[in-house]
Order: C-alpha cells, then structure tokens, then sequence
C-alpha cells in the first residue's frame, strides 16, 4: 500500500513538473513573439495558434476526423499482425532468419520514397495511407513480441507443462502474458508514429486530412495554420500513447497479473 502511495506520488509529481513546463514555454514563447515583434508569417504565438484553431476548425475538424481514422485503423491492423508475426519470429527460427531482414528493410526505408508508390498503386484513397500505417508501425511490436517471449524464464513454462498443459496452451496463455509489458512497450512505441506517418502520406497526395491542411498552409505562408494542424497531430499522438500506457498500467494494476514478478 505504501508502495502504491509512493508511485501515485511520484505520478502527479512528474504529471505536474511537465505541466508547469509546457506553460512556462508557452509564456516564453508568447512574450518573446510579442517583444520581438515578429510577423506572423515567420512564427505564430501560442495565442494566435489556438485562436487559429478555433476560428478554423471548420476545415480542421473534418481533416482531423480523417487523419485520425486512418492512424487508428493501421495501428489496429497493425497490432495483431505484429503480434502474430512477433510470435512467429519466436516460434519458427527459419521464418526469423527470412523475413527478419525484409521487415528491418521496411523500417528504414524513408516514407517520402515509398508513399509515392502507394500513391501510384491506391490512389488518394484513405486505405492507402492505412497501409502505409500499418507497415510503419508494426516493427516495434513484431520486435518487442519477439524479444519478449525470448526473455521469458524457462521456468514458466517449465511448470506450467509439469502440470499438463501443452507447448501451444503455454505459449498463449504463460509466455505471452509474462512478455505482455515488452509487447505493450512496443505498441507505445508504434504509437509515436502512427499519425505522423498519416499526416506525411497525406501531405504527398490525397484529398483531404491534416496533411493536405499543412500543405495549403504552406503554400500560402499560412504559419499559424500549420502550427495548428501541427499541434493536433502531437494532441492525437499523446493521447494515443496516453491511451496505450493507461491499459499497460490497469493490466498490471493488479500483482497477480503480472507474472514477471513472481
């Protein structure tokens, strides 16, 4: 209990010295645009950005909508197949030796070279860029599932088919929930780049979504327009990453779910 106590503590604290932070810079940032000033063209305030926002978010709302819709699905898609990819890496060594190169390959080739072919082949239609999604984020869970049930203790499994159970029951329902916080980490991490990779797809060719808000925002010296798509796309990425940290701390809220610490 006191433990618990301790980290609700350490929790608001930290929540509470980032907060405190982030005004600060905006208070810096809103005096030194003012004091200098600056035009708007070369960099907004912080004021003038959230004025942006509210006065268009006639065109930001539907733009938001779709970019959010497009980063939610691919990293949807994108879980179950890193998890199953994941767990075959782990499972079938041939399969790792493969594919391991080809899905390392994907992940440093730059979006900026391969969202044209998408573009070629789908068109400007939004499954394109959920696809794109889903290519980009599914490494870091592919890697995390893998590497966390490569660090299971032998143990675990040991007992469990001491007491019957077979290989297959063991791995889905002991190893991978010992290696639940590896793989949750590796969702947290595809998280950071979910609606980023939207937004770029989107900015080399589509209809609508946020990217083509920064696009005609650039075209037209528009800086507190891009400033403000520019800050809902960090707002859908935190709350996505708040959102997957926020199941990662009830899955293990409880001691006895977590078999790590056993």
């Amino acid at each position: 209990m006191r433990m618990d106590s301790q980290f609700h503590r350490h929790t608001t604290a930290r929540w509470l010295i980032g907060a405190i932070s982030l005004i600060v810079i905006a208070l810096i940032w809103e005096a030194a645009i003012d004091c200098g000033h600056i035009s708007p063209r070369v960099m907004a305030s912080p004021s003038s950005t959230v004025r942006e926002i509210i006065s268009q978010w006639s065109l930001l709302g539907p733009a938001t909508a779709l970019t959010a819709g497009e980063g939610l699905a691919g990293f949807a898609i994108a879980i179950p197949l890193g998890i199953g990819i994941g767990i075959l890496f782990y499972v079938l060594w041939p399969v790792r030796a493969a594919f391991s190169p080809l899905v390392t390959i994907l992940q440093t080739v730059p979006l900026i070279t391969i969202a044209p072919l998408f573009i070629i082949w789908c068109g400007f239609e939004p499954w394109g860029k959920i696809i794109l999604v889903t290519l980009l984020s599914f490494f870091p869970i592919v890697l995390q599932t893998s590497r966390g049930l490569s660090s299971v203790p032998r143990y675990f499994e040991d007992v469990a088919l001491t007491c019957g159970a077979g290989r297959v029951w063991t791995l889905f329902h002991v190893k991978l929930r010992v290696a639940a916080r590896h793989i949750l980490g590796g969702m947290r991490i595809a998280a950071v780049y979910v609606f980023g990779t939207a937004v770029t797809a989107e900015y080399l060719g589509a209809r609508n979504g946020l990217g083509i808000v920064l696009q005609g925002a650039f075209n037209s010296f528009r800086t507190p327009l891009i400033l403000a798509a520019t800050i809902i796309v960090v707002i859908l990425t935190g709350l996505l990453v708040g959102i997957v940290s926020l199941i990662e701390r009830i899955w293990f809220a409880d001691d006895t779910l977590d078999f790590s610490r056993m």
